[in-house]
């Protein structure tokens, strides 16, 4: 009995206890090695709501990729917007699509039903994962983005719209004007004139060569 008792004790130290660790499921919040979601929502209507008006399946991917087609932008989701009944229960597939970690996160839901105003899902390097949550019938704008450190900033913002949304949040890649727009000034000095105007004479210089090379060989 001793044995077994010694023995019990040595799997959950050696095998239970490591596993439980790995995975936390308390206070709203499930996180493990690959992922967290926080403060997902299936079946606690908001106050304003006497029904859940539509389900809503949303795909949502993020990474480098999809910044591409935005000028000066390093991540972005692959859409900007999106928009919902009020009352309506969206379910979230969130993908992501580079090696490093990625948020998505909505603010500004009511806090009696969402801790901080806030739903979270992130995932710490490819992968996916899907969570829900159920929209107020307020008619609102809500912002979507990432919070890790200048991935908002680079593009990682987007927009969700209940009942056609108030307003249009601004710096919204491809949908609204940047507060402060990027800047890449050129200090015109006597240095920078000479180091354009050699390198002109240097490629030109280097095509007449071409040129001379290729009739050369073709006489």
């Amino acid at each position: 009995m001793k044995k077994l008792s010694v023995m019990s004790i040595a799997l959950w130290v050696l095998f239970i206890q490591p596993v439980a660790a790995m995975t936390m499921n308390h206070d709203g919040m499930f996180m493990d090695e690959k992922s967290m979601i926080m403060n997902a929502n299936e079946n606690n209507l908001p106050k304003d709501c006497p029904k859940i008006s539509e389900t809503v399946n949303l795909t949502i991917r993020a990474g480098h990729k999809h910044a591409t087609k935005f000028n000066g932008k390093m991540f972005a989701f692959d859409q900007q917007e999106w928009k919902v009944k009020p009352c309506a229960k969206i379910t979230i597939t969130f993908i992501n699509d580079d090696q490093i970690r990625h948020q998505l996160m909505v603010h500004g839901l009511p806090g009696y039903l969402y801790p901080h105003g806030m739903f979270h899902l992130e995932l710490y390097g490819q992968g996916q994962l899907t969570a829900s949550l159920i929209v107020p019938s307020m008619k609102k704008t809500y912002l979507v983005h990432c919070e890790i450190p200048q991935h908002m900033e680079k593009g990682m913002k987007a927009q969700l719209k209940v009942d056609g949304g108030d307003v249009d949040i601004p710096s919204i890649p491809g949908i609204s004007a940047a507060v402060r727009e990027d800047v890449y000034p050129v200090h015109w000095t006597n240095a920078t004139w000479i180091i354009l105007l050699t390198c002109v004479v240097m490629g030109c210089l280097a095509a007449l060569l071409f040129l001379l090379l290729a009739r050369k060989e073709s006489v």
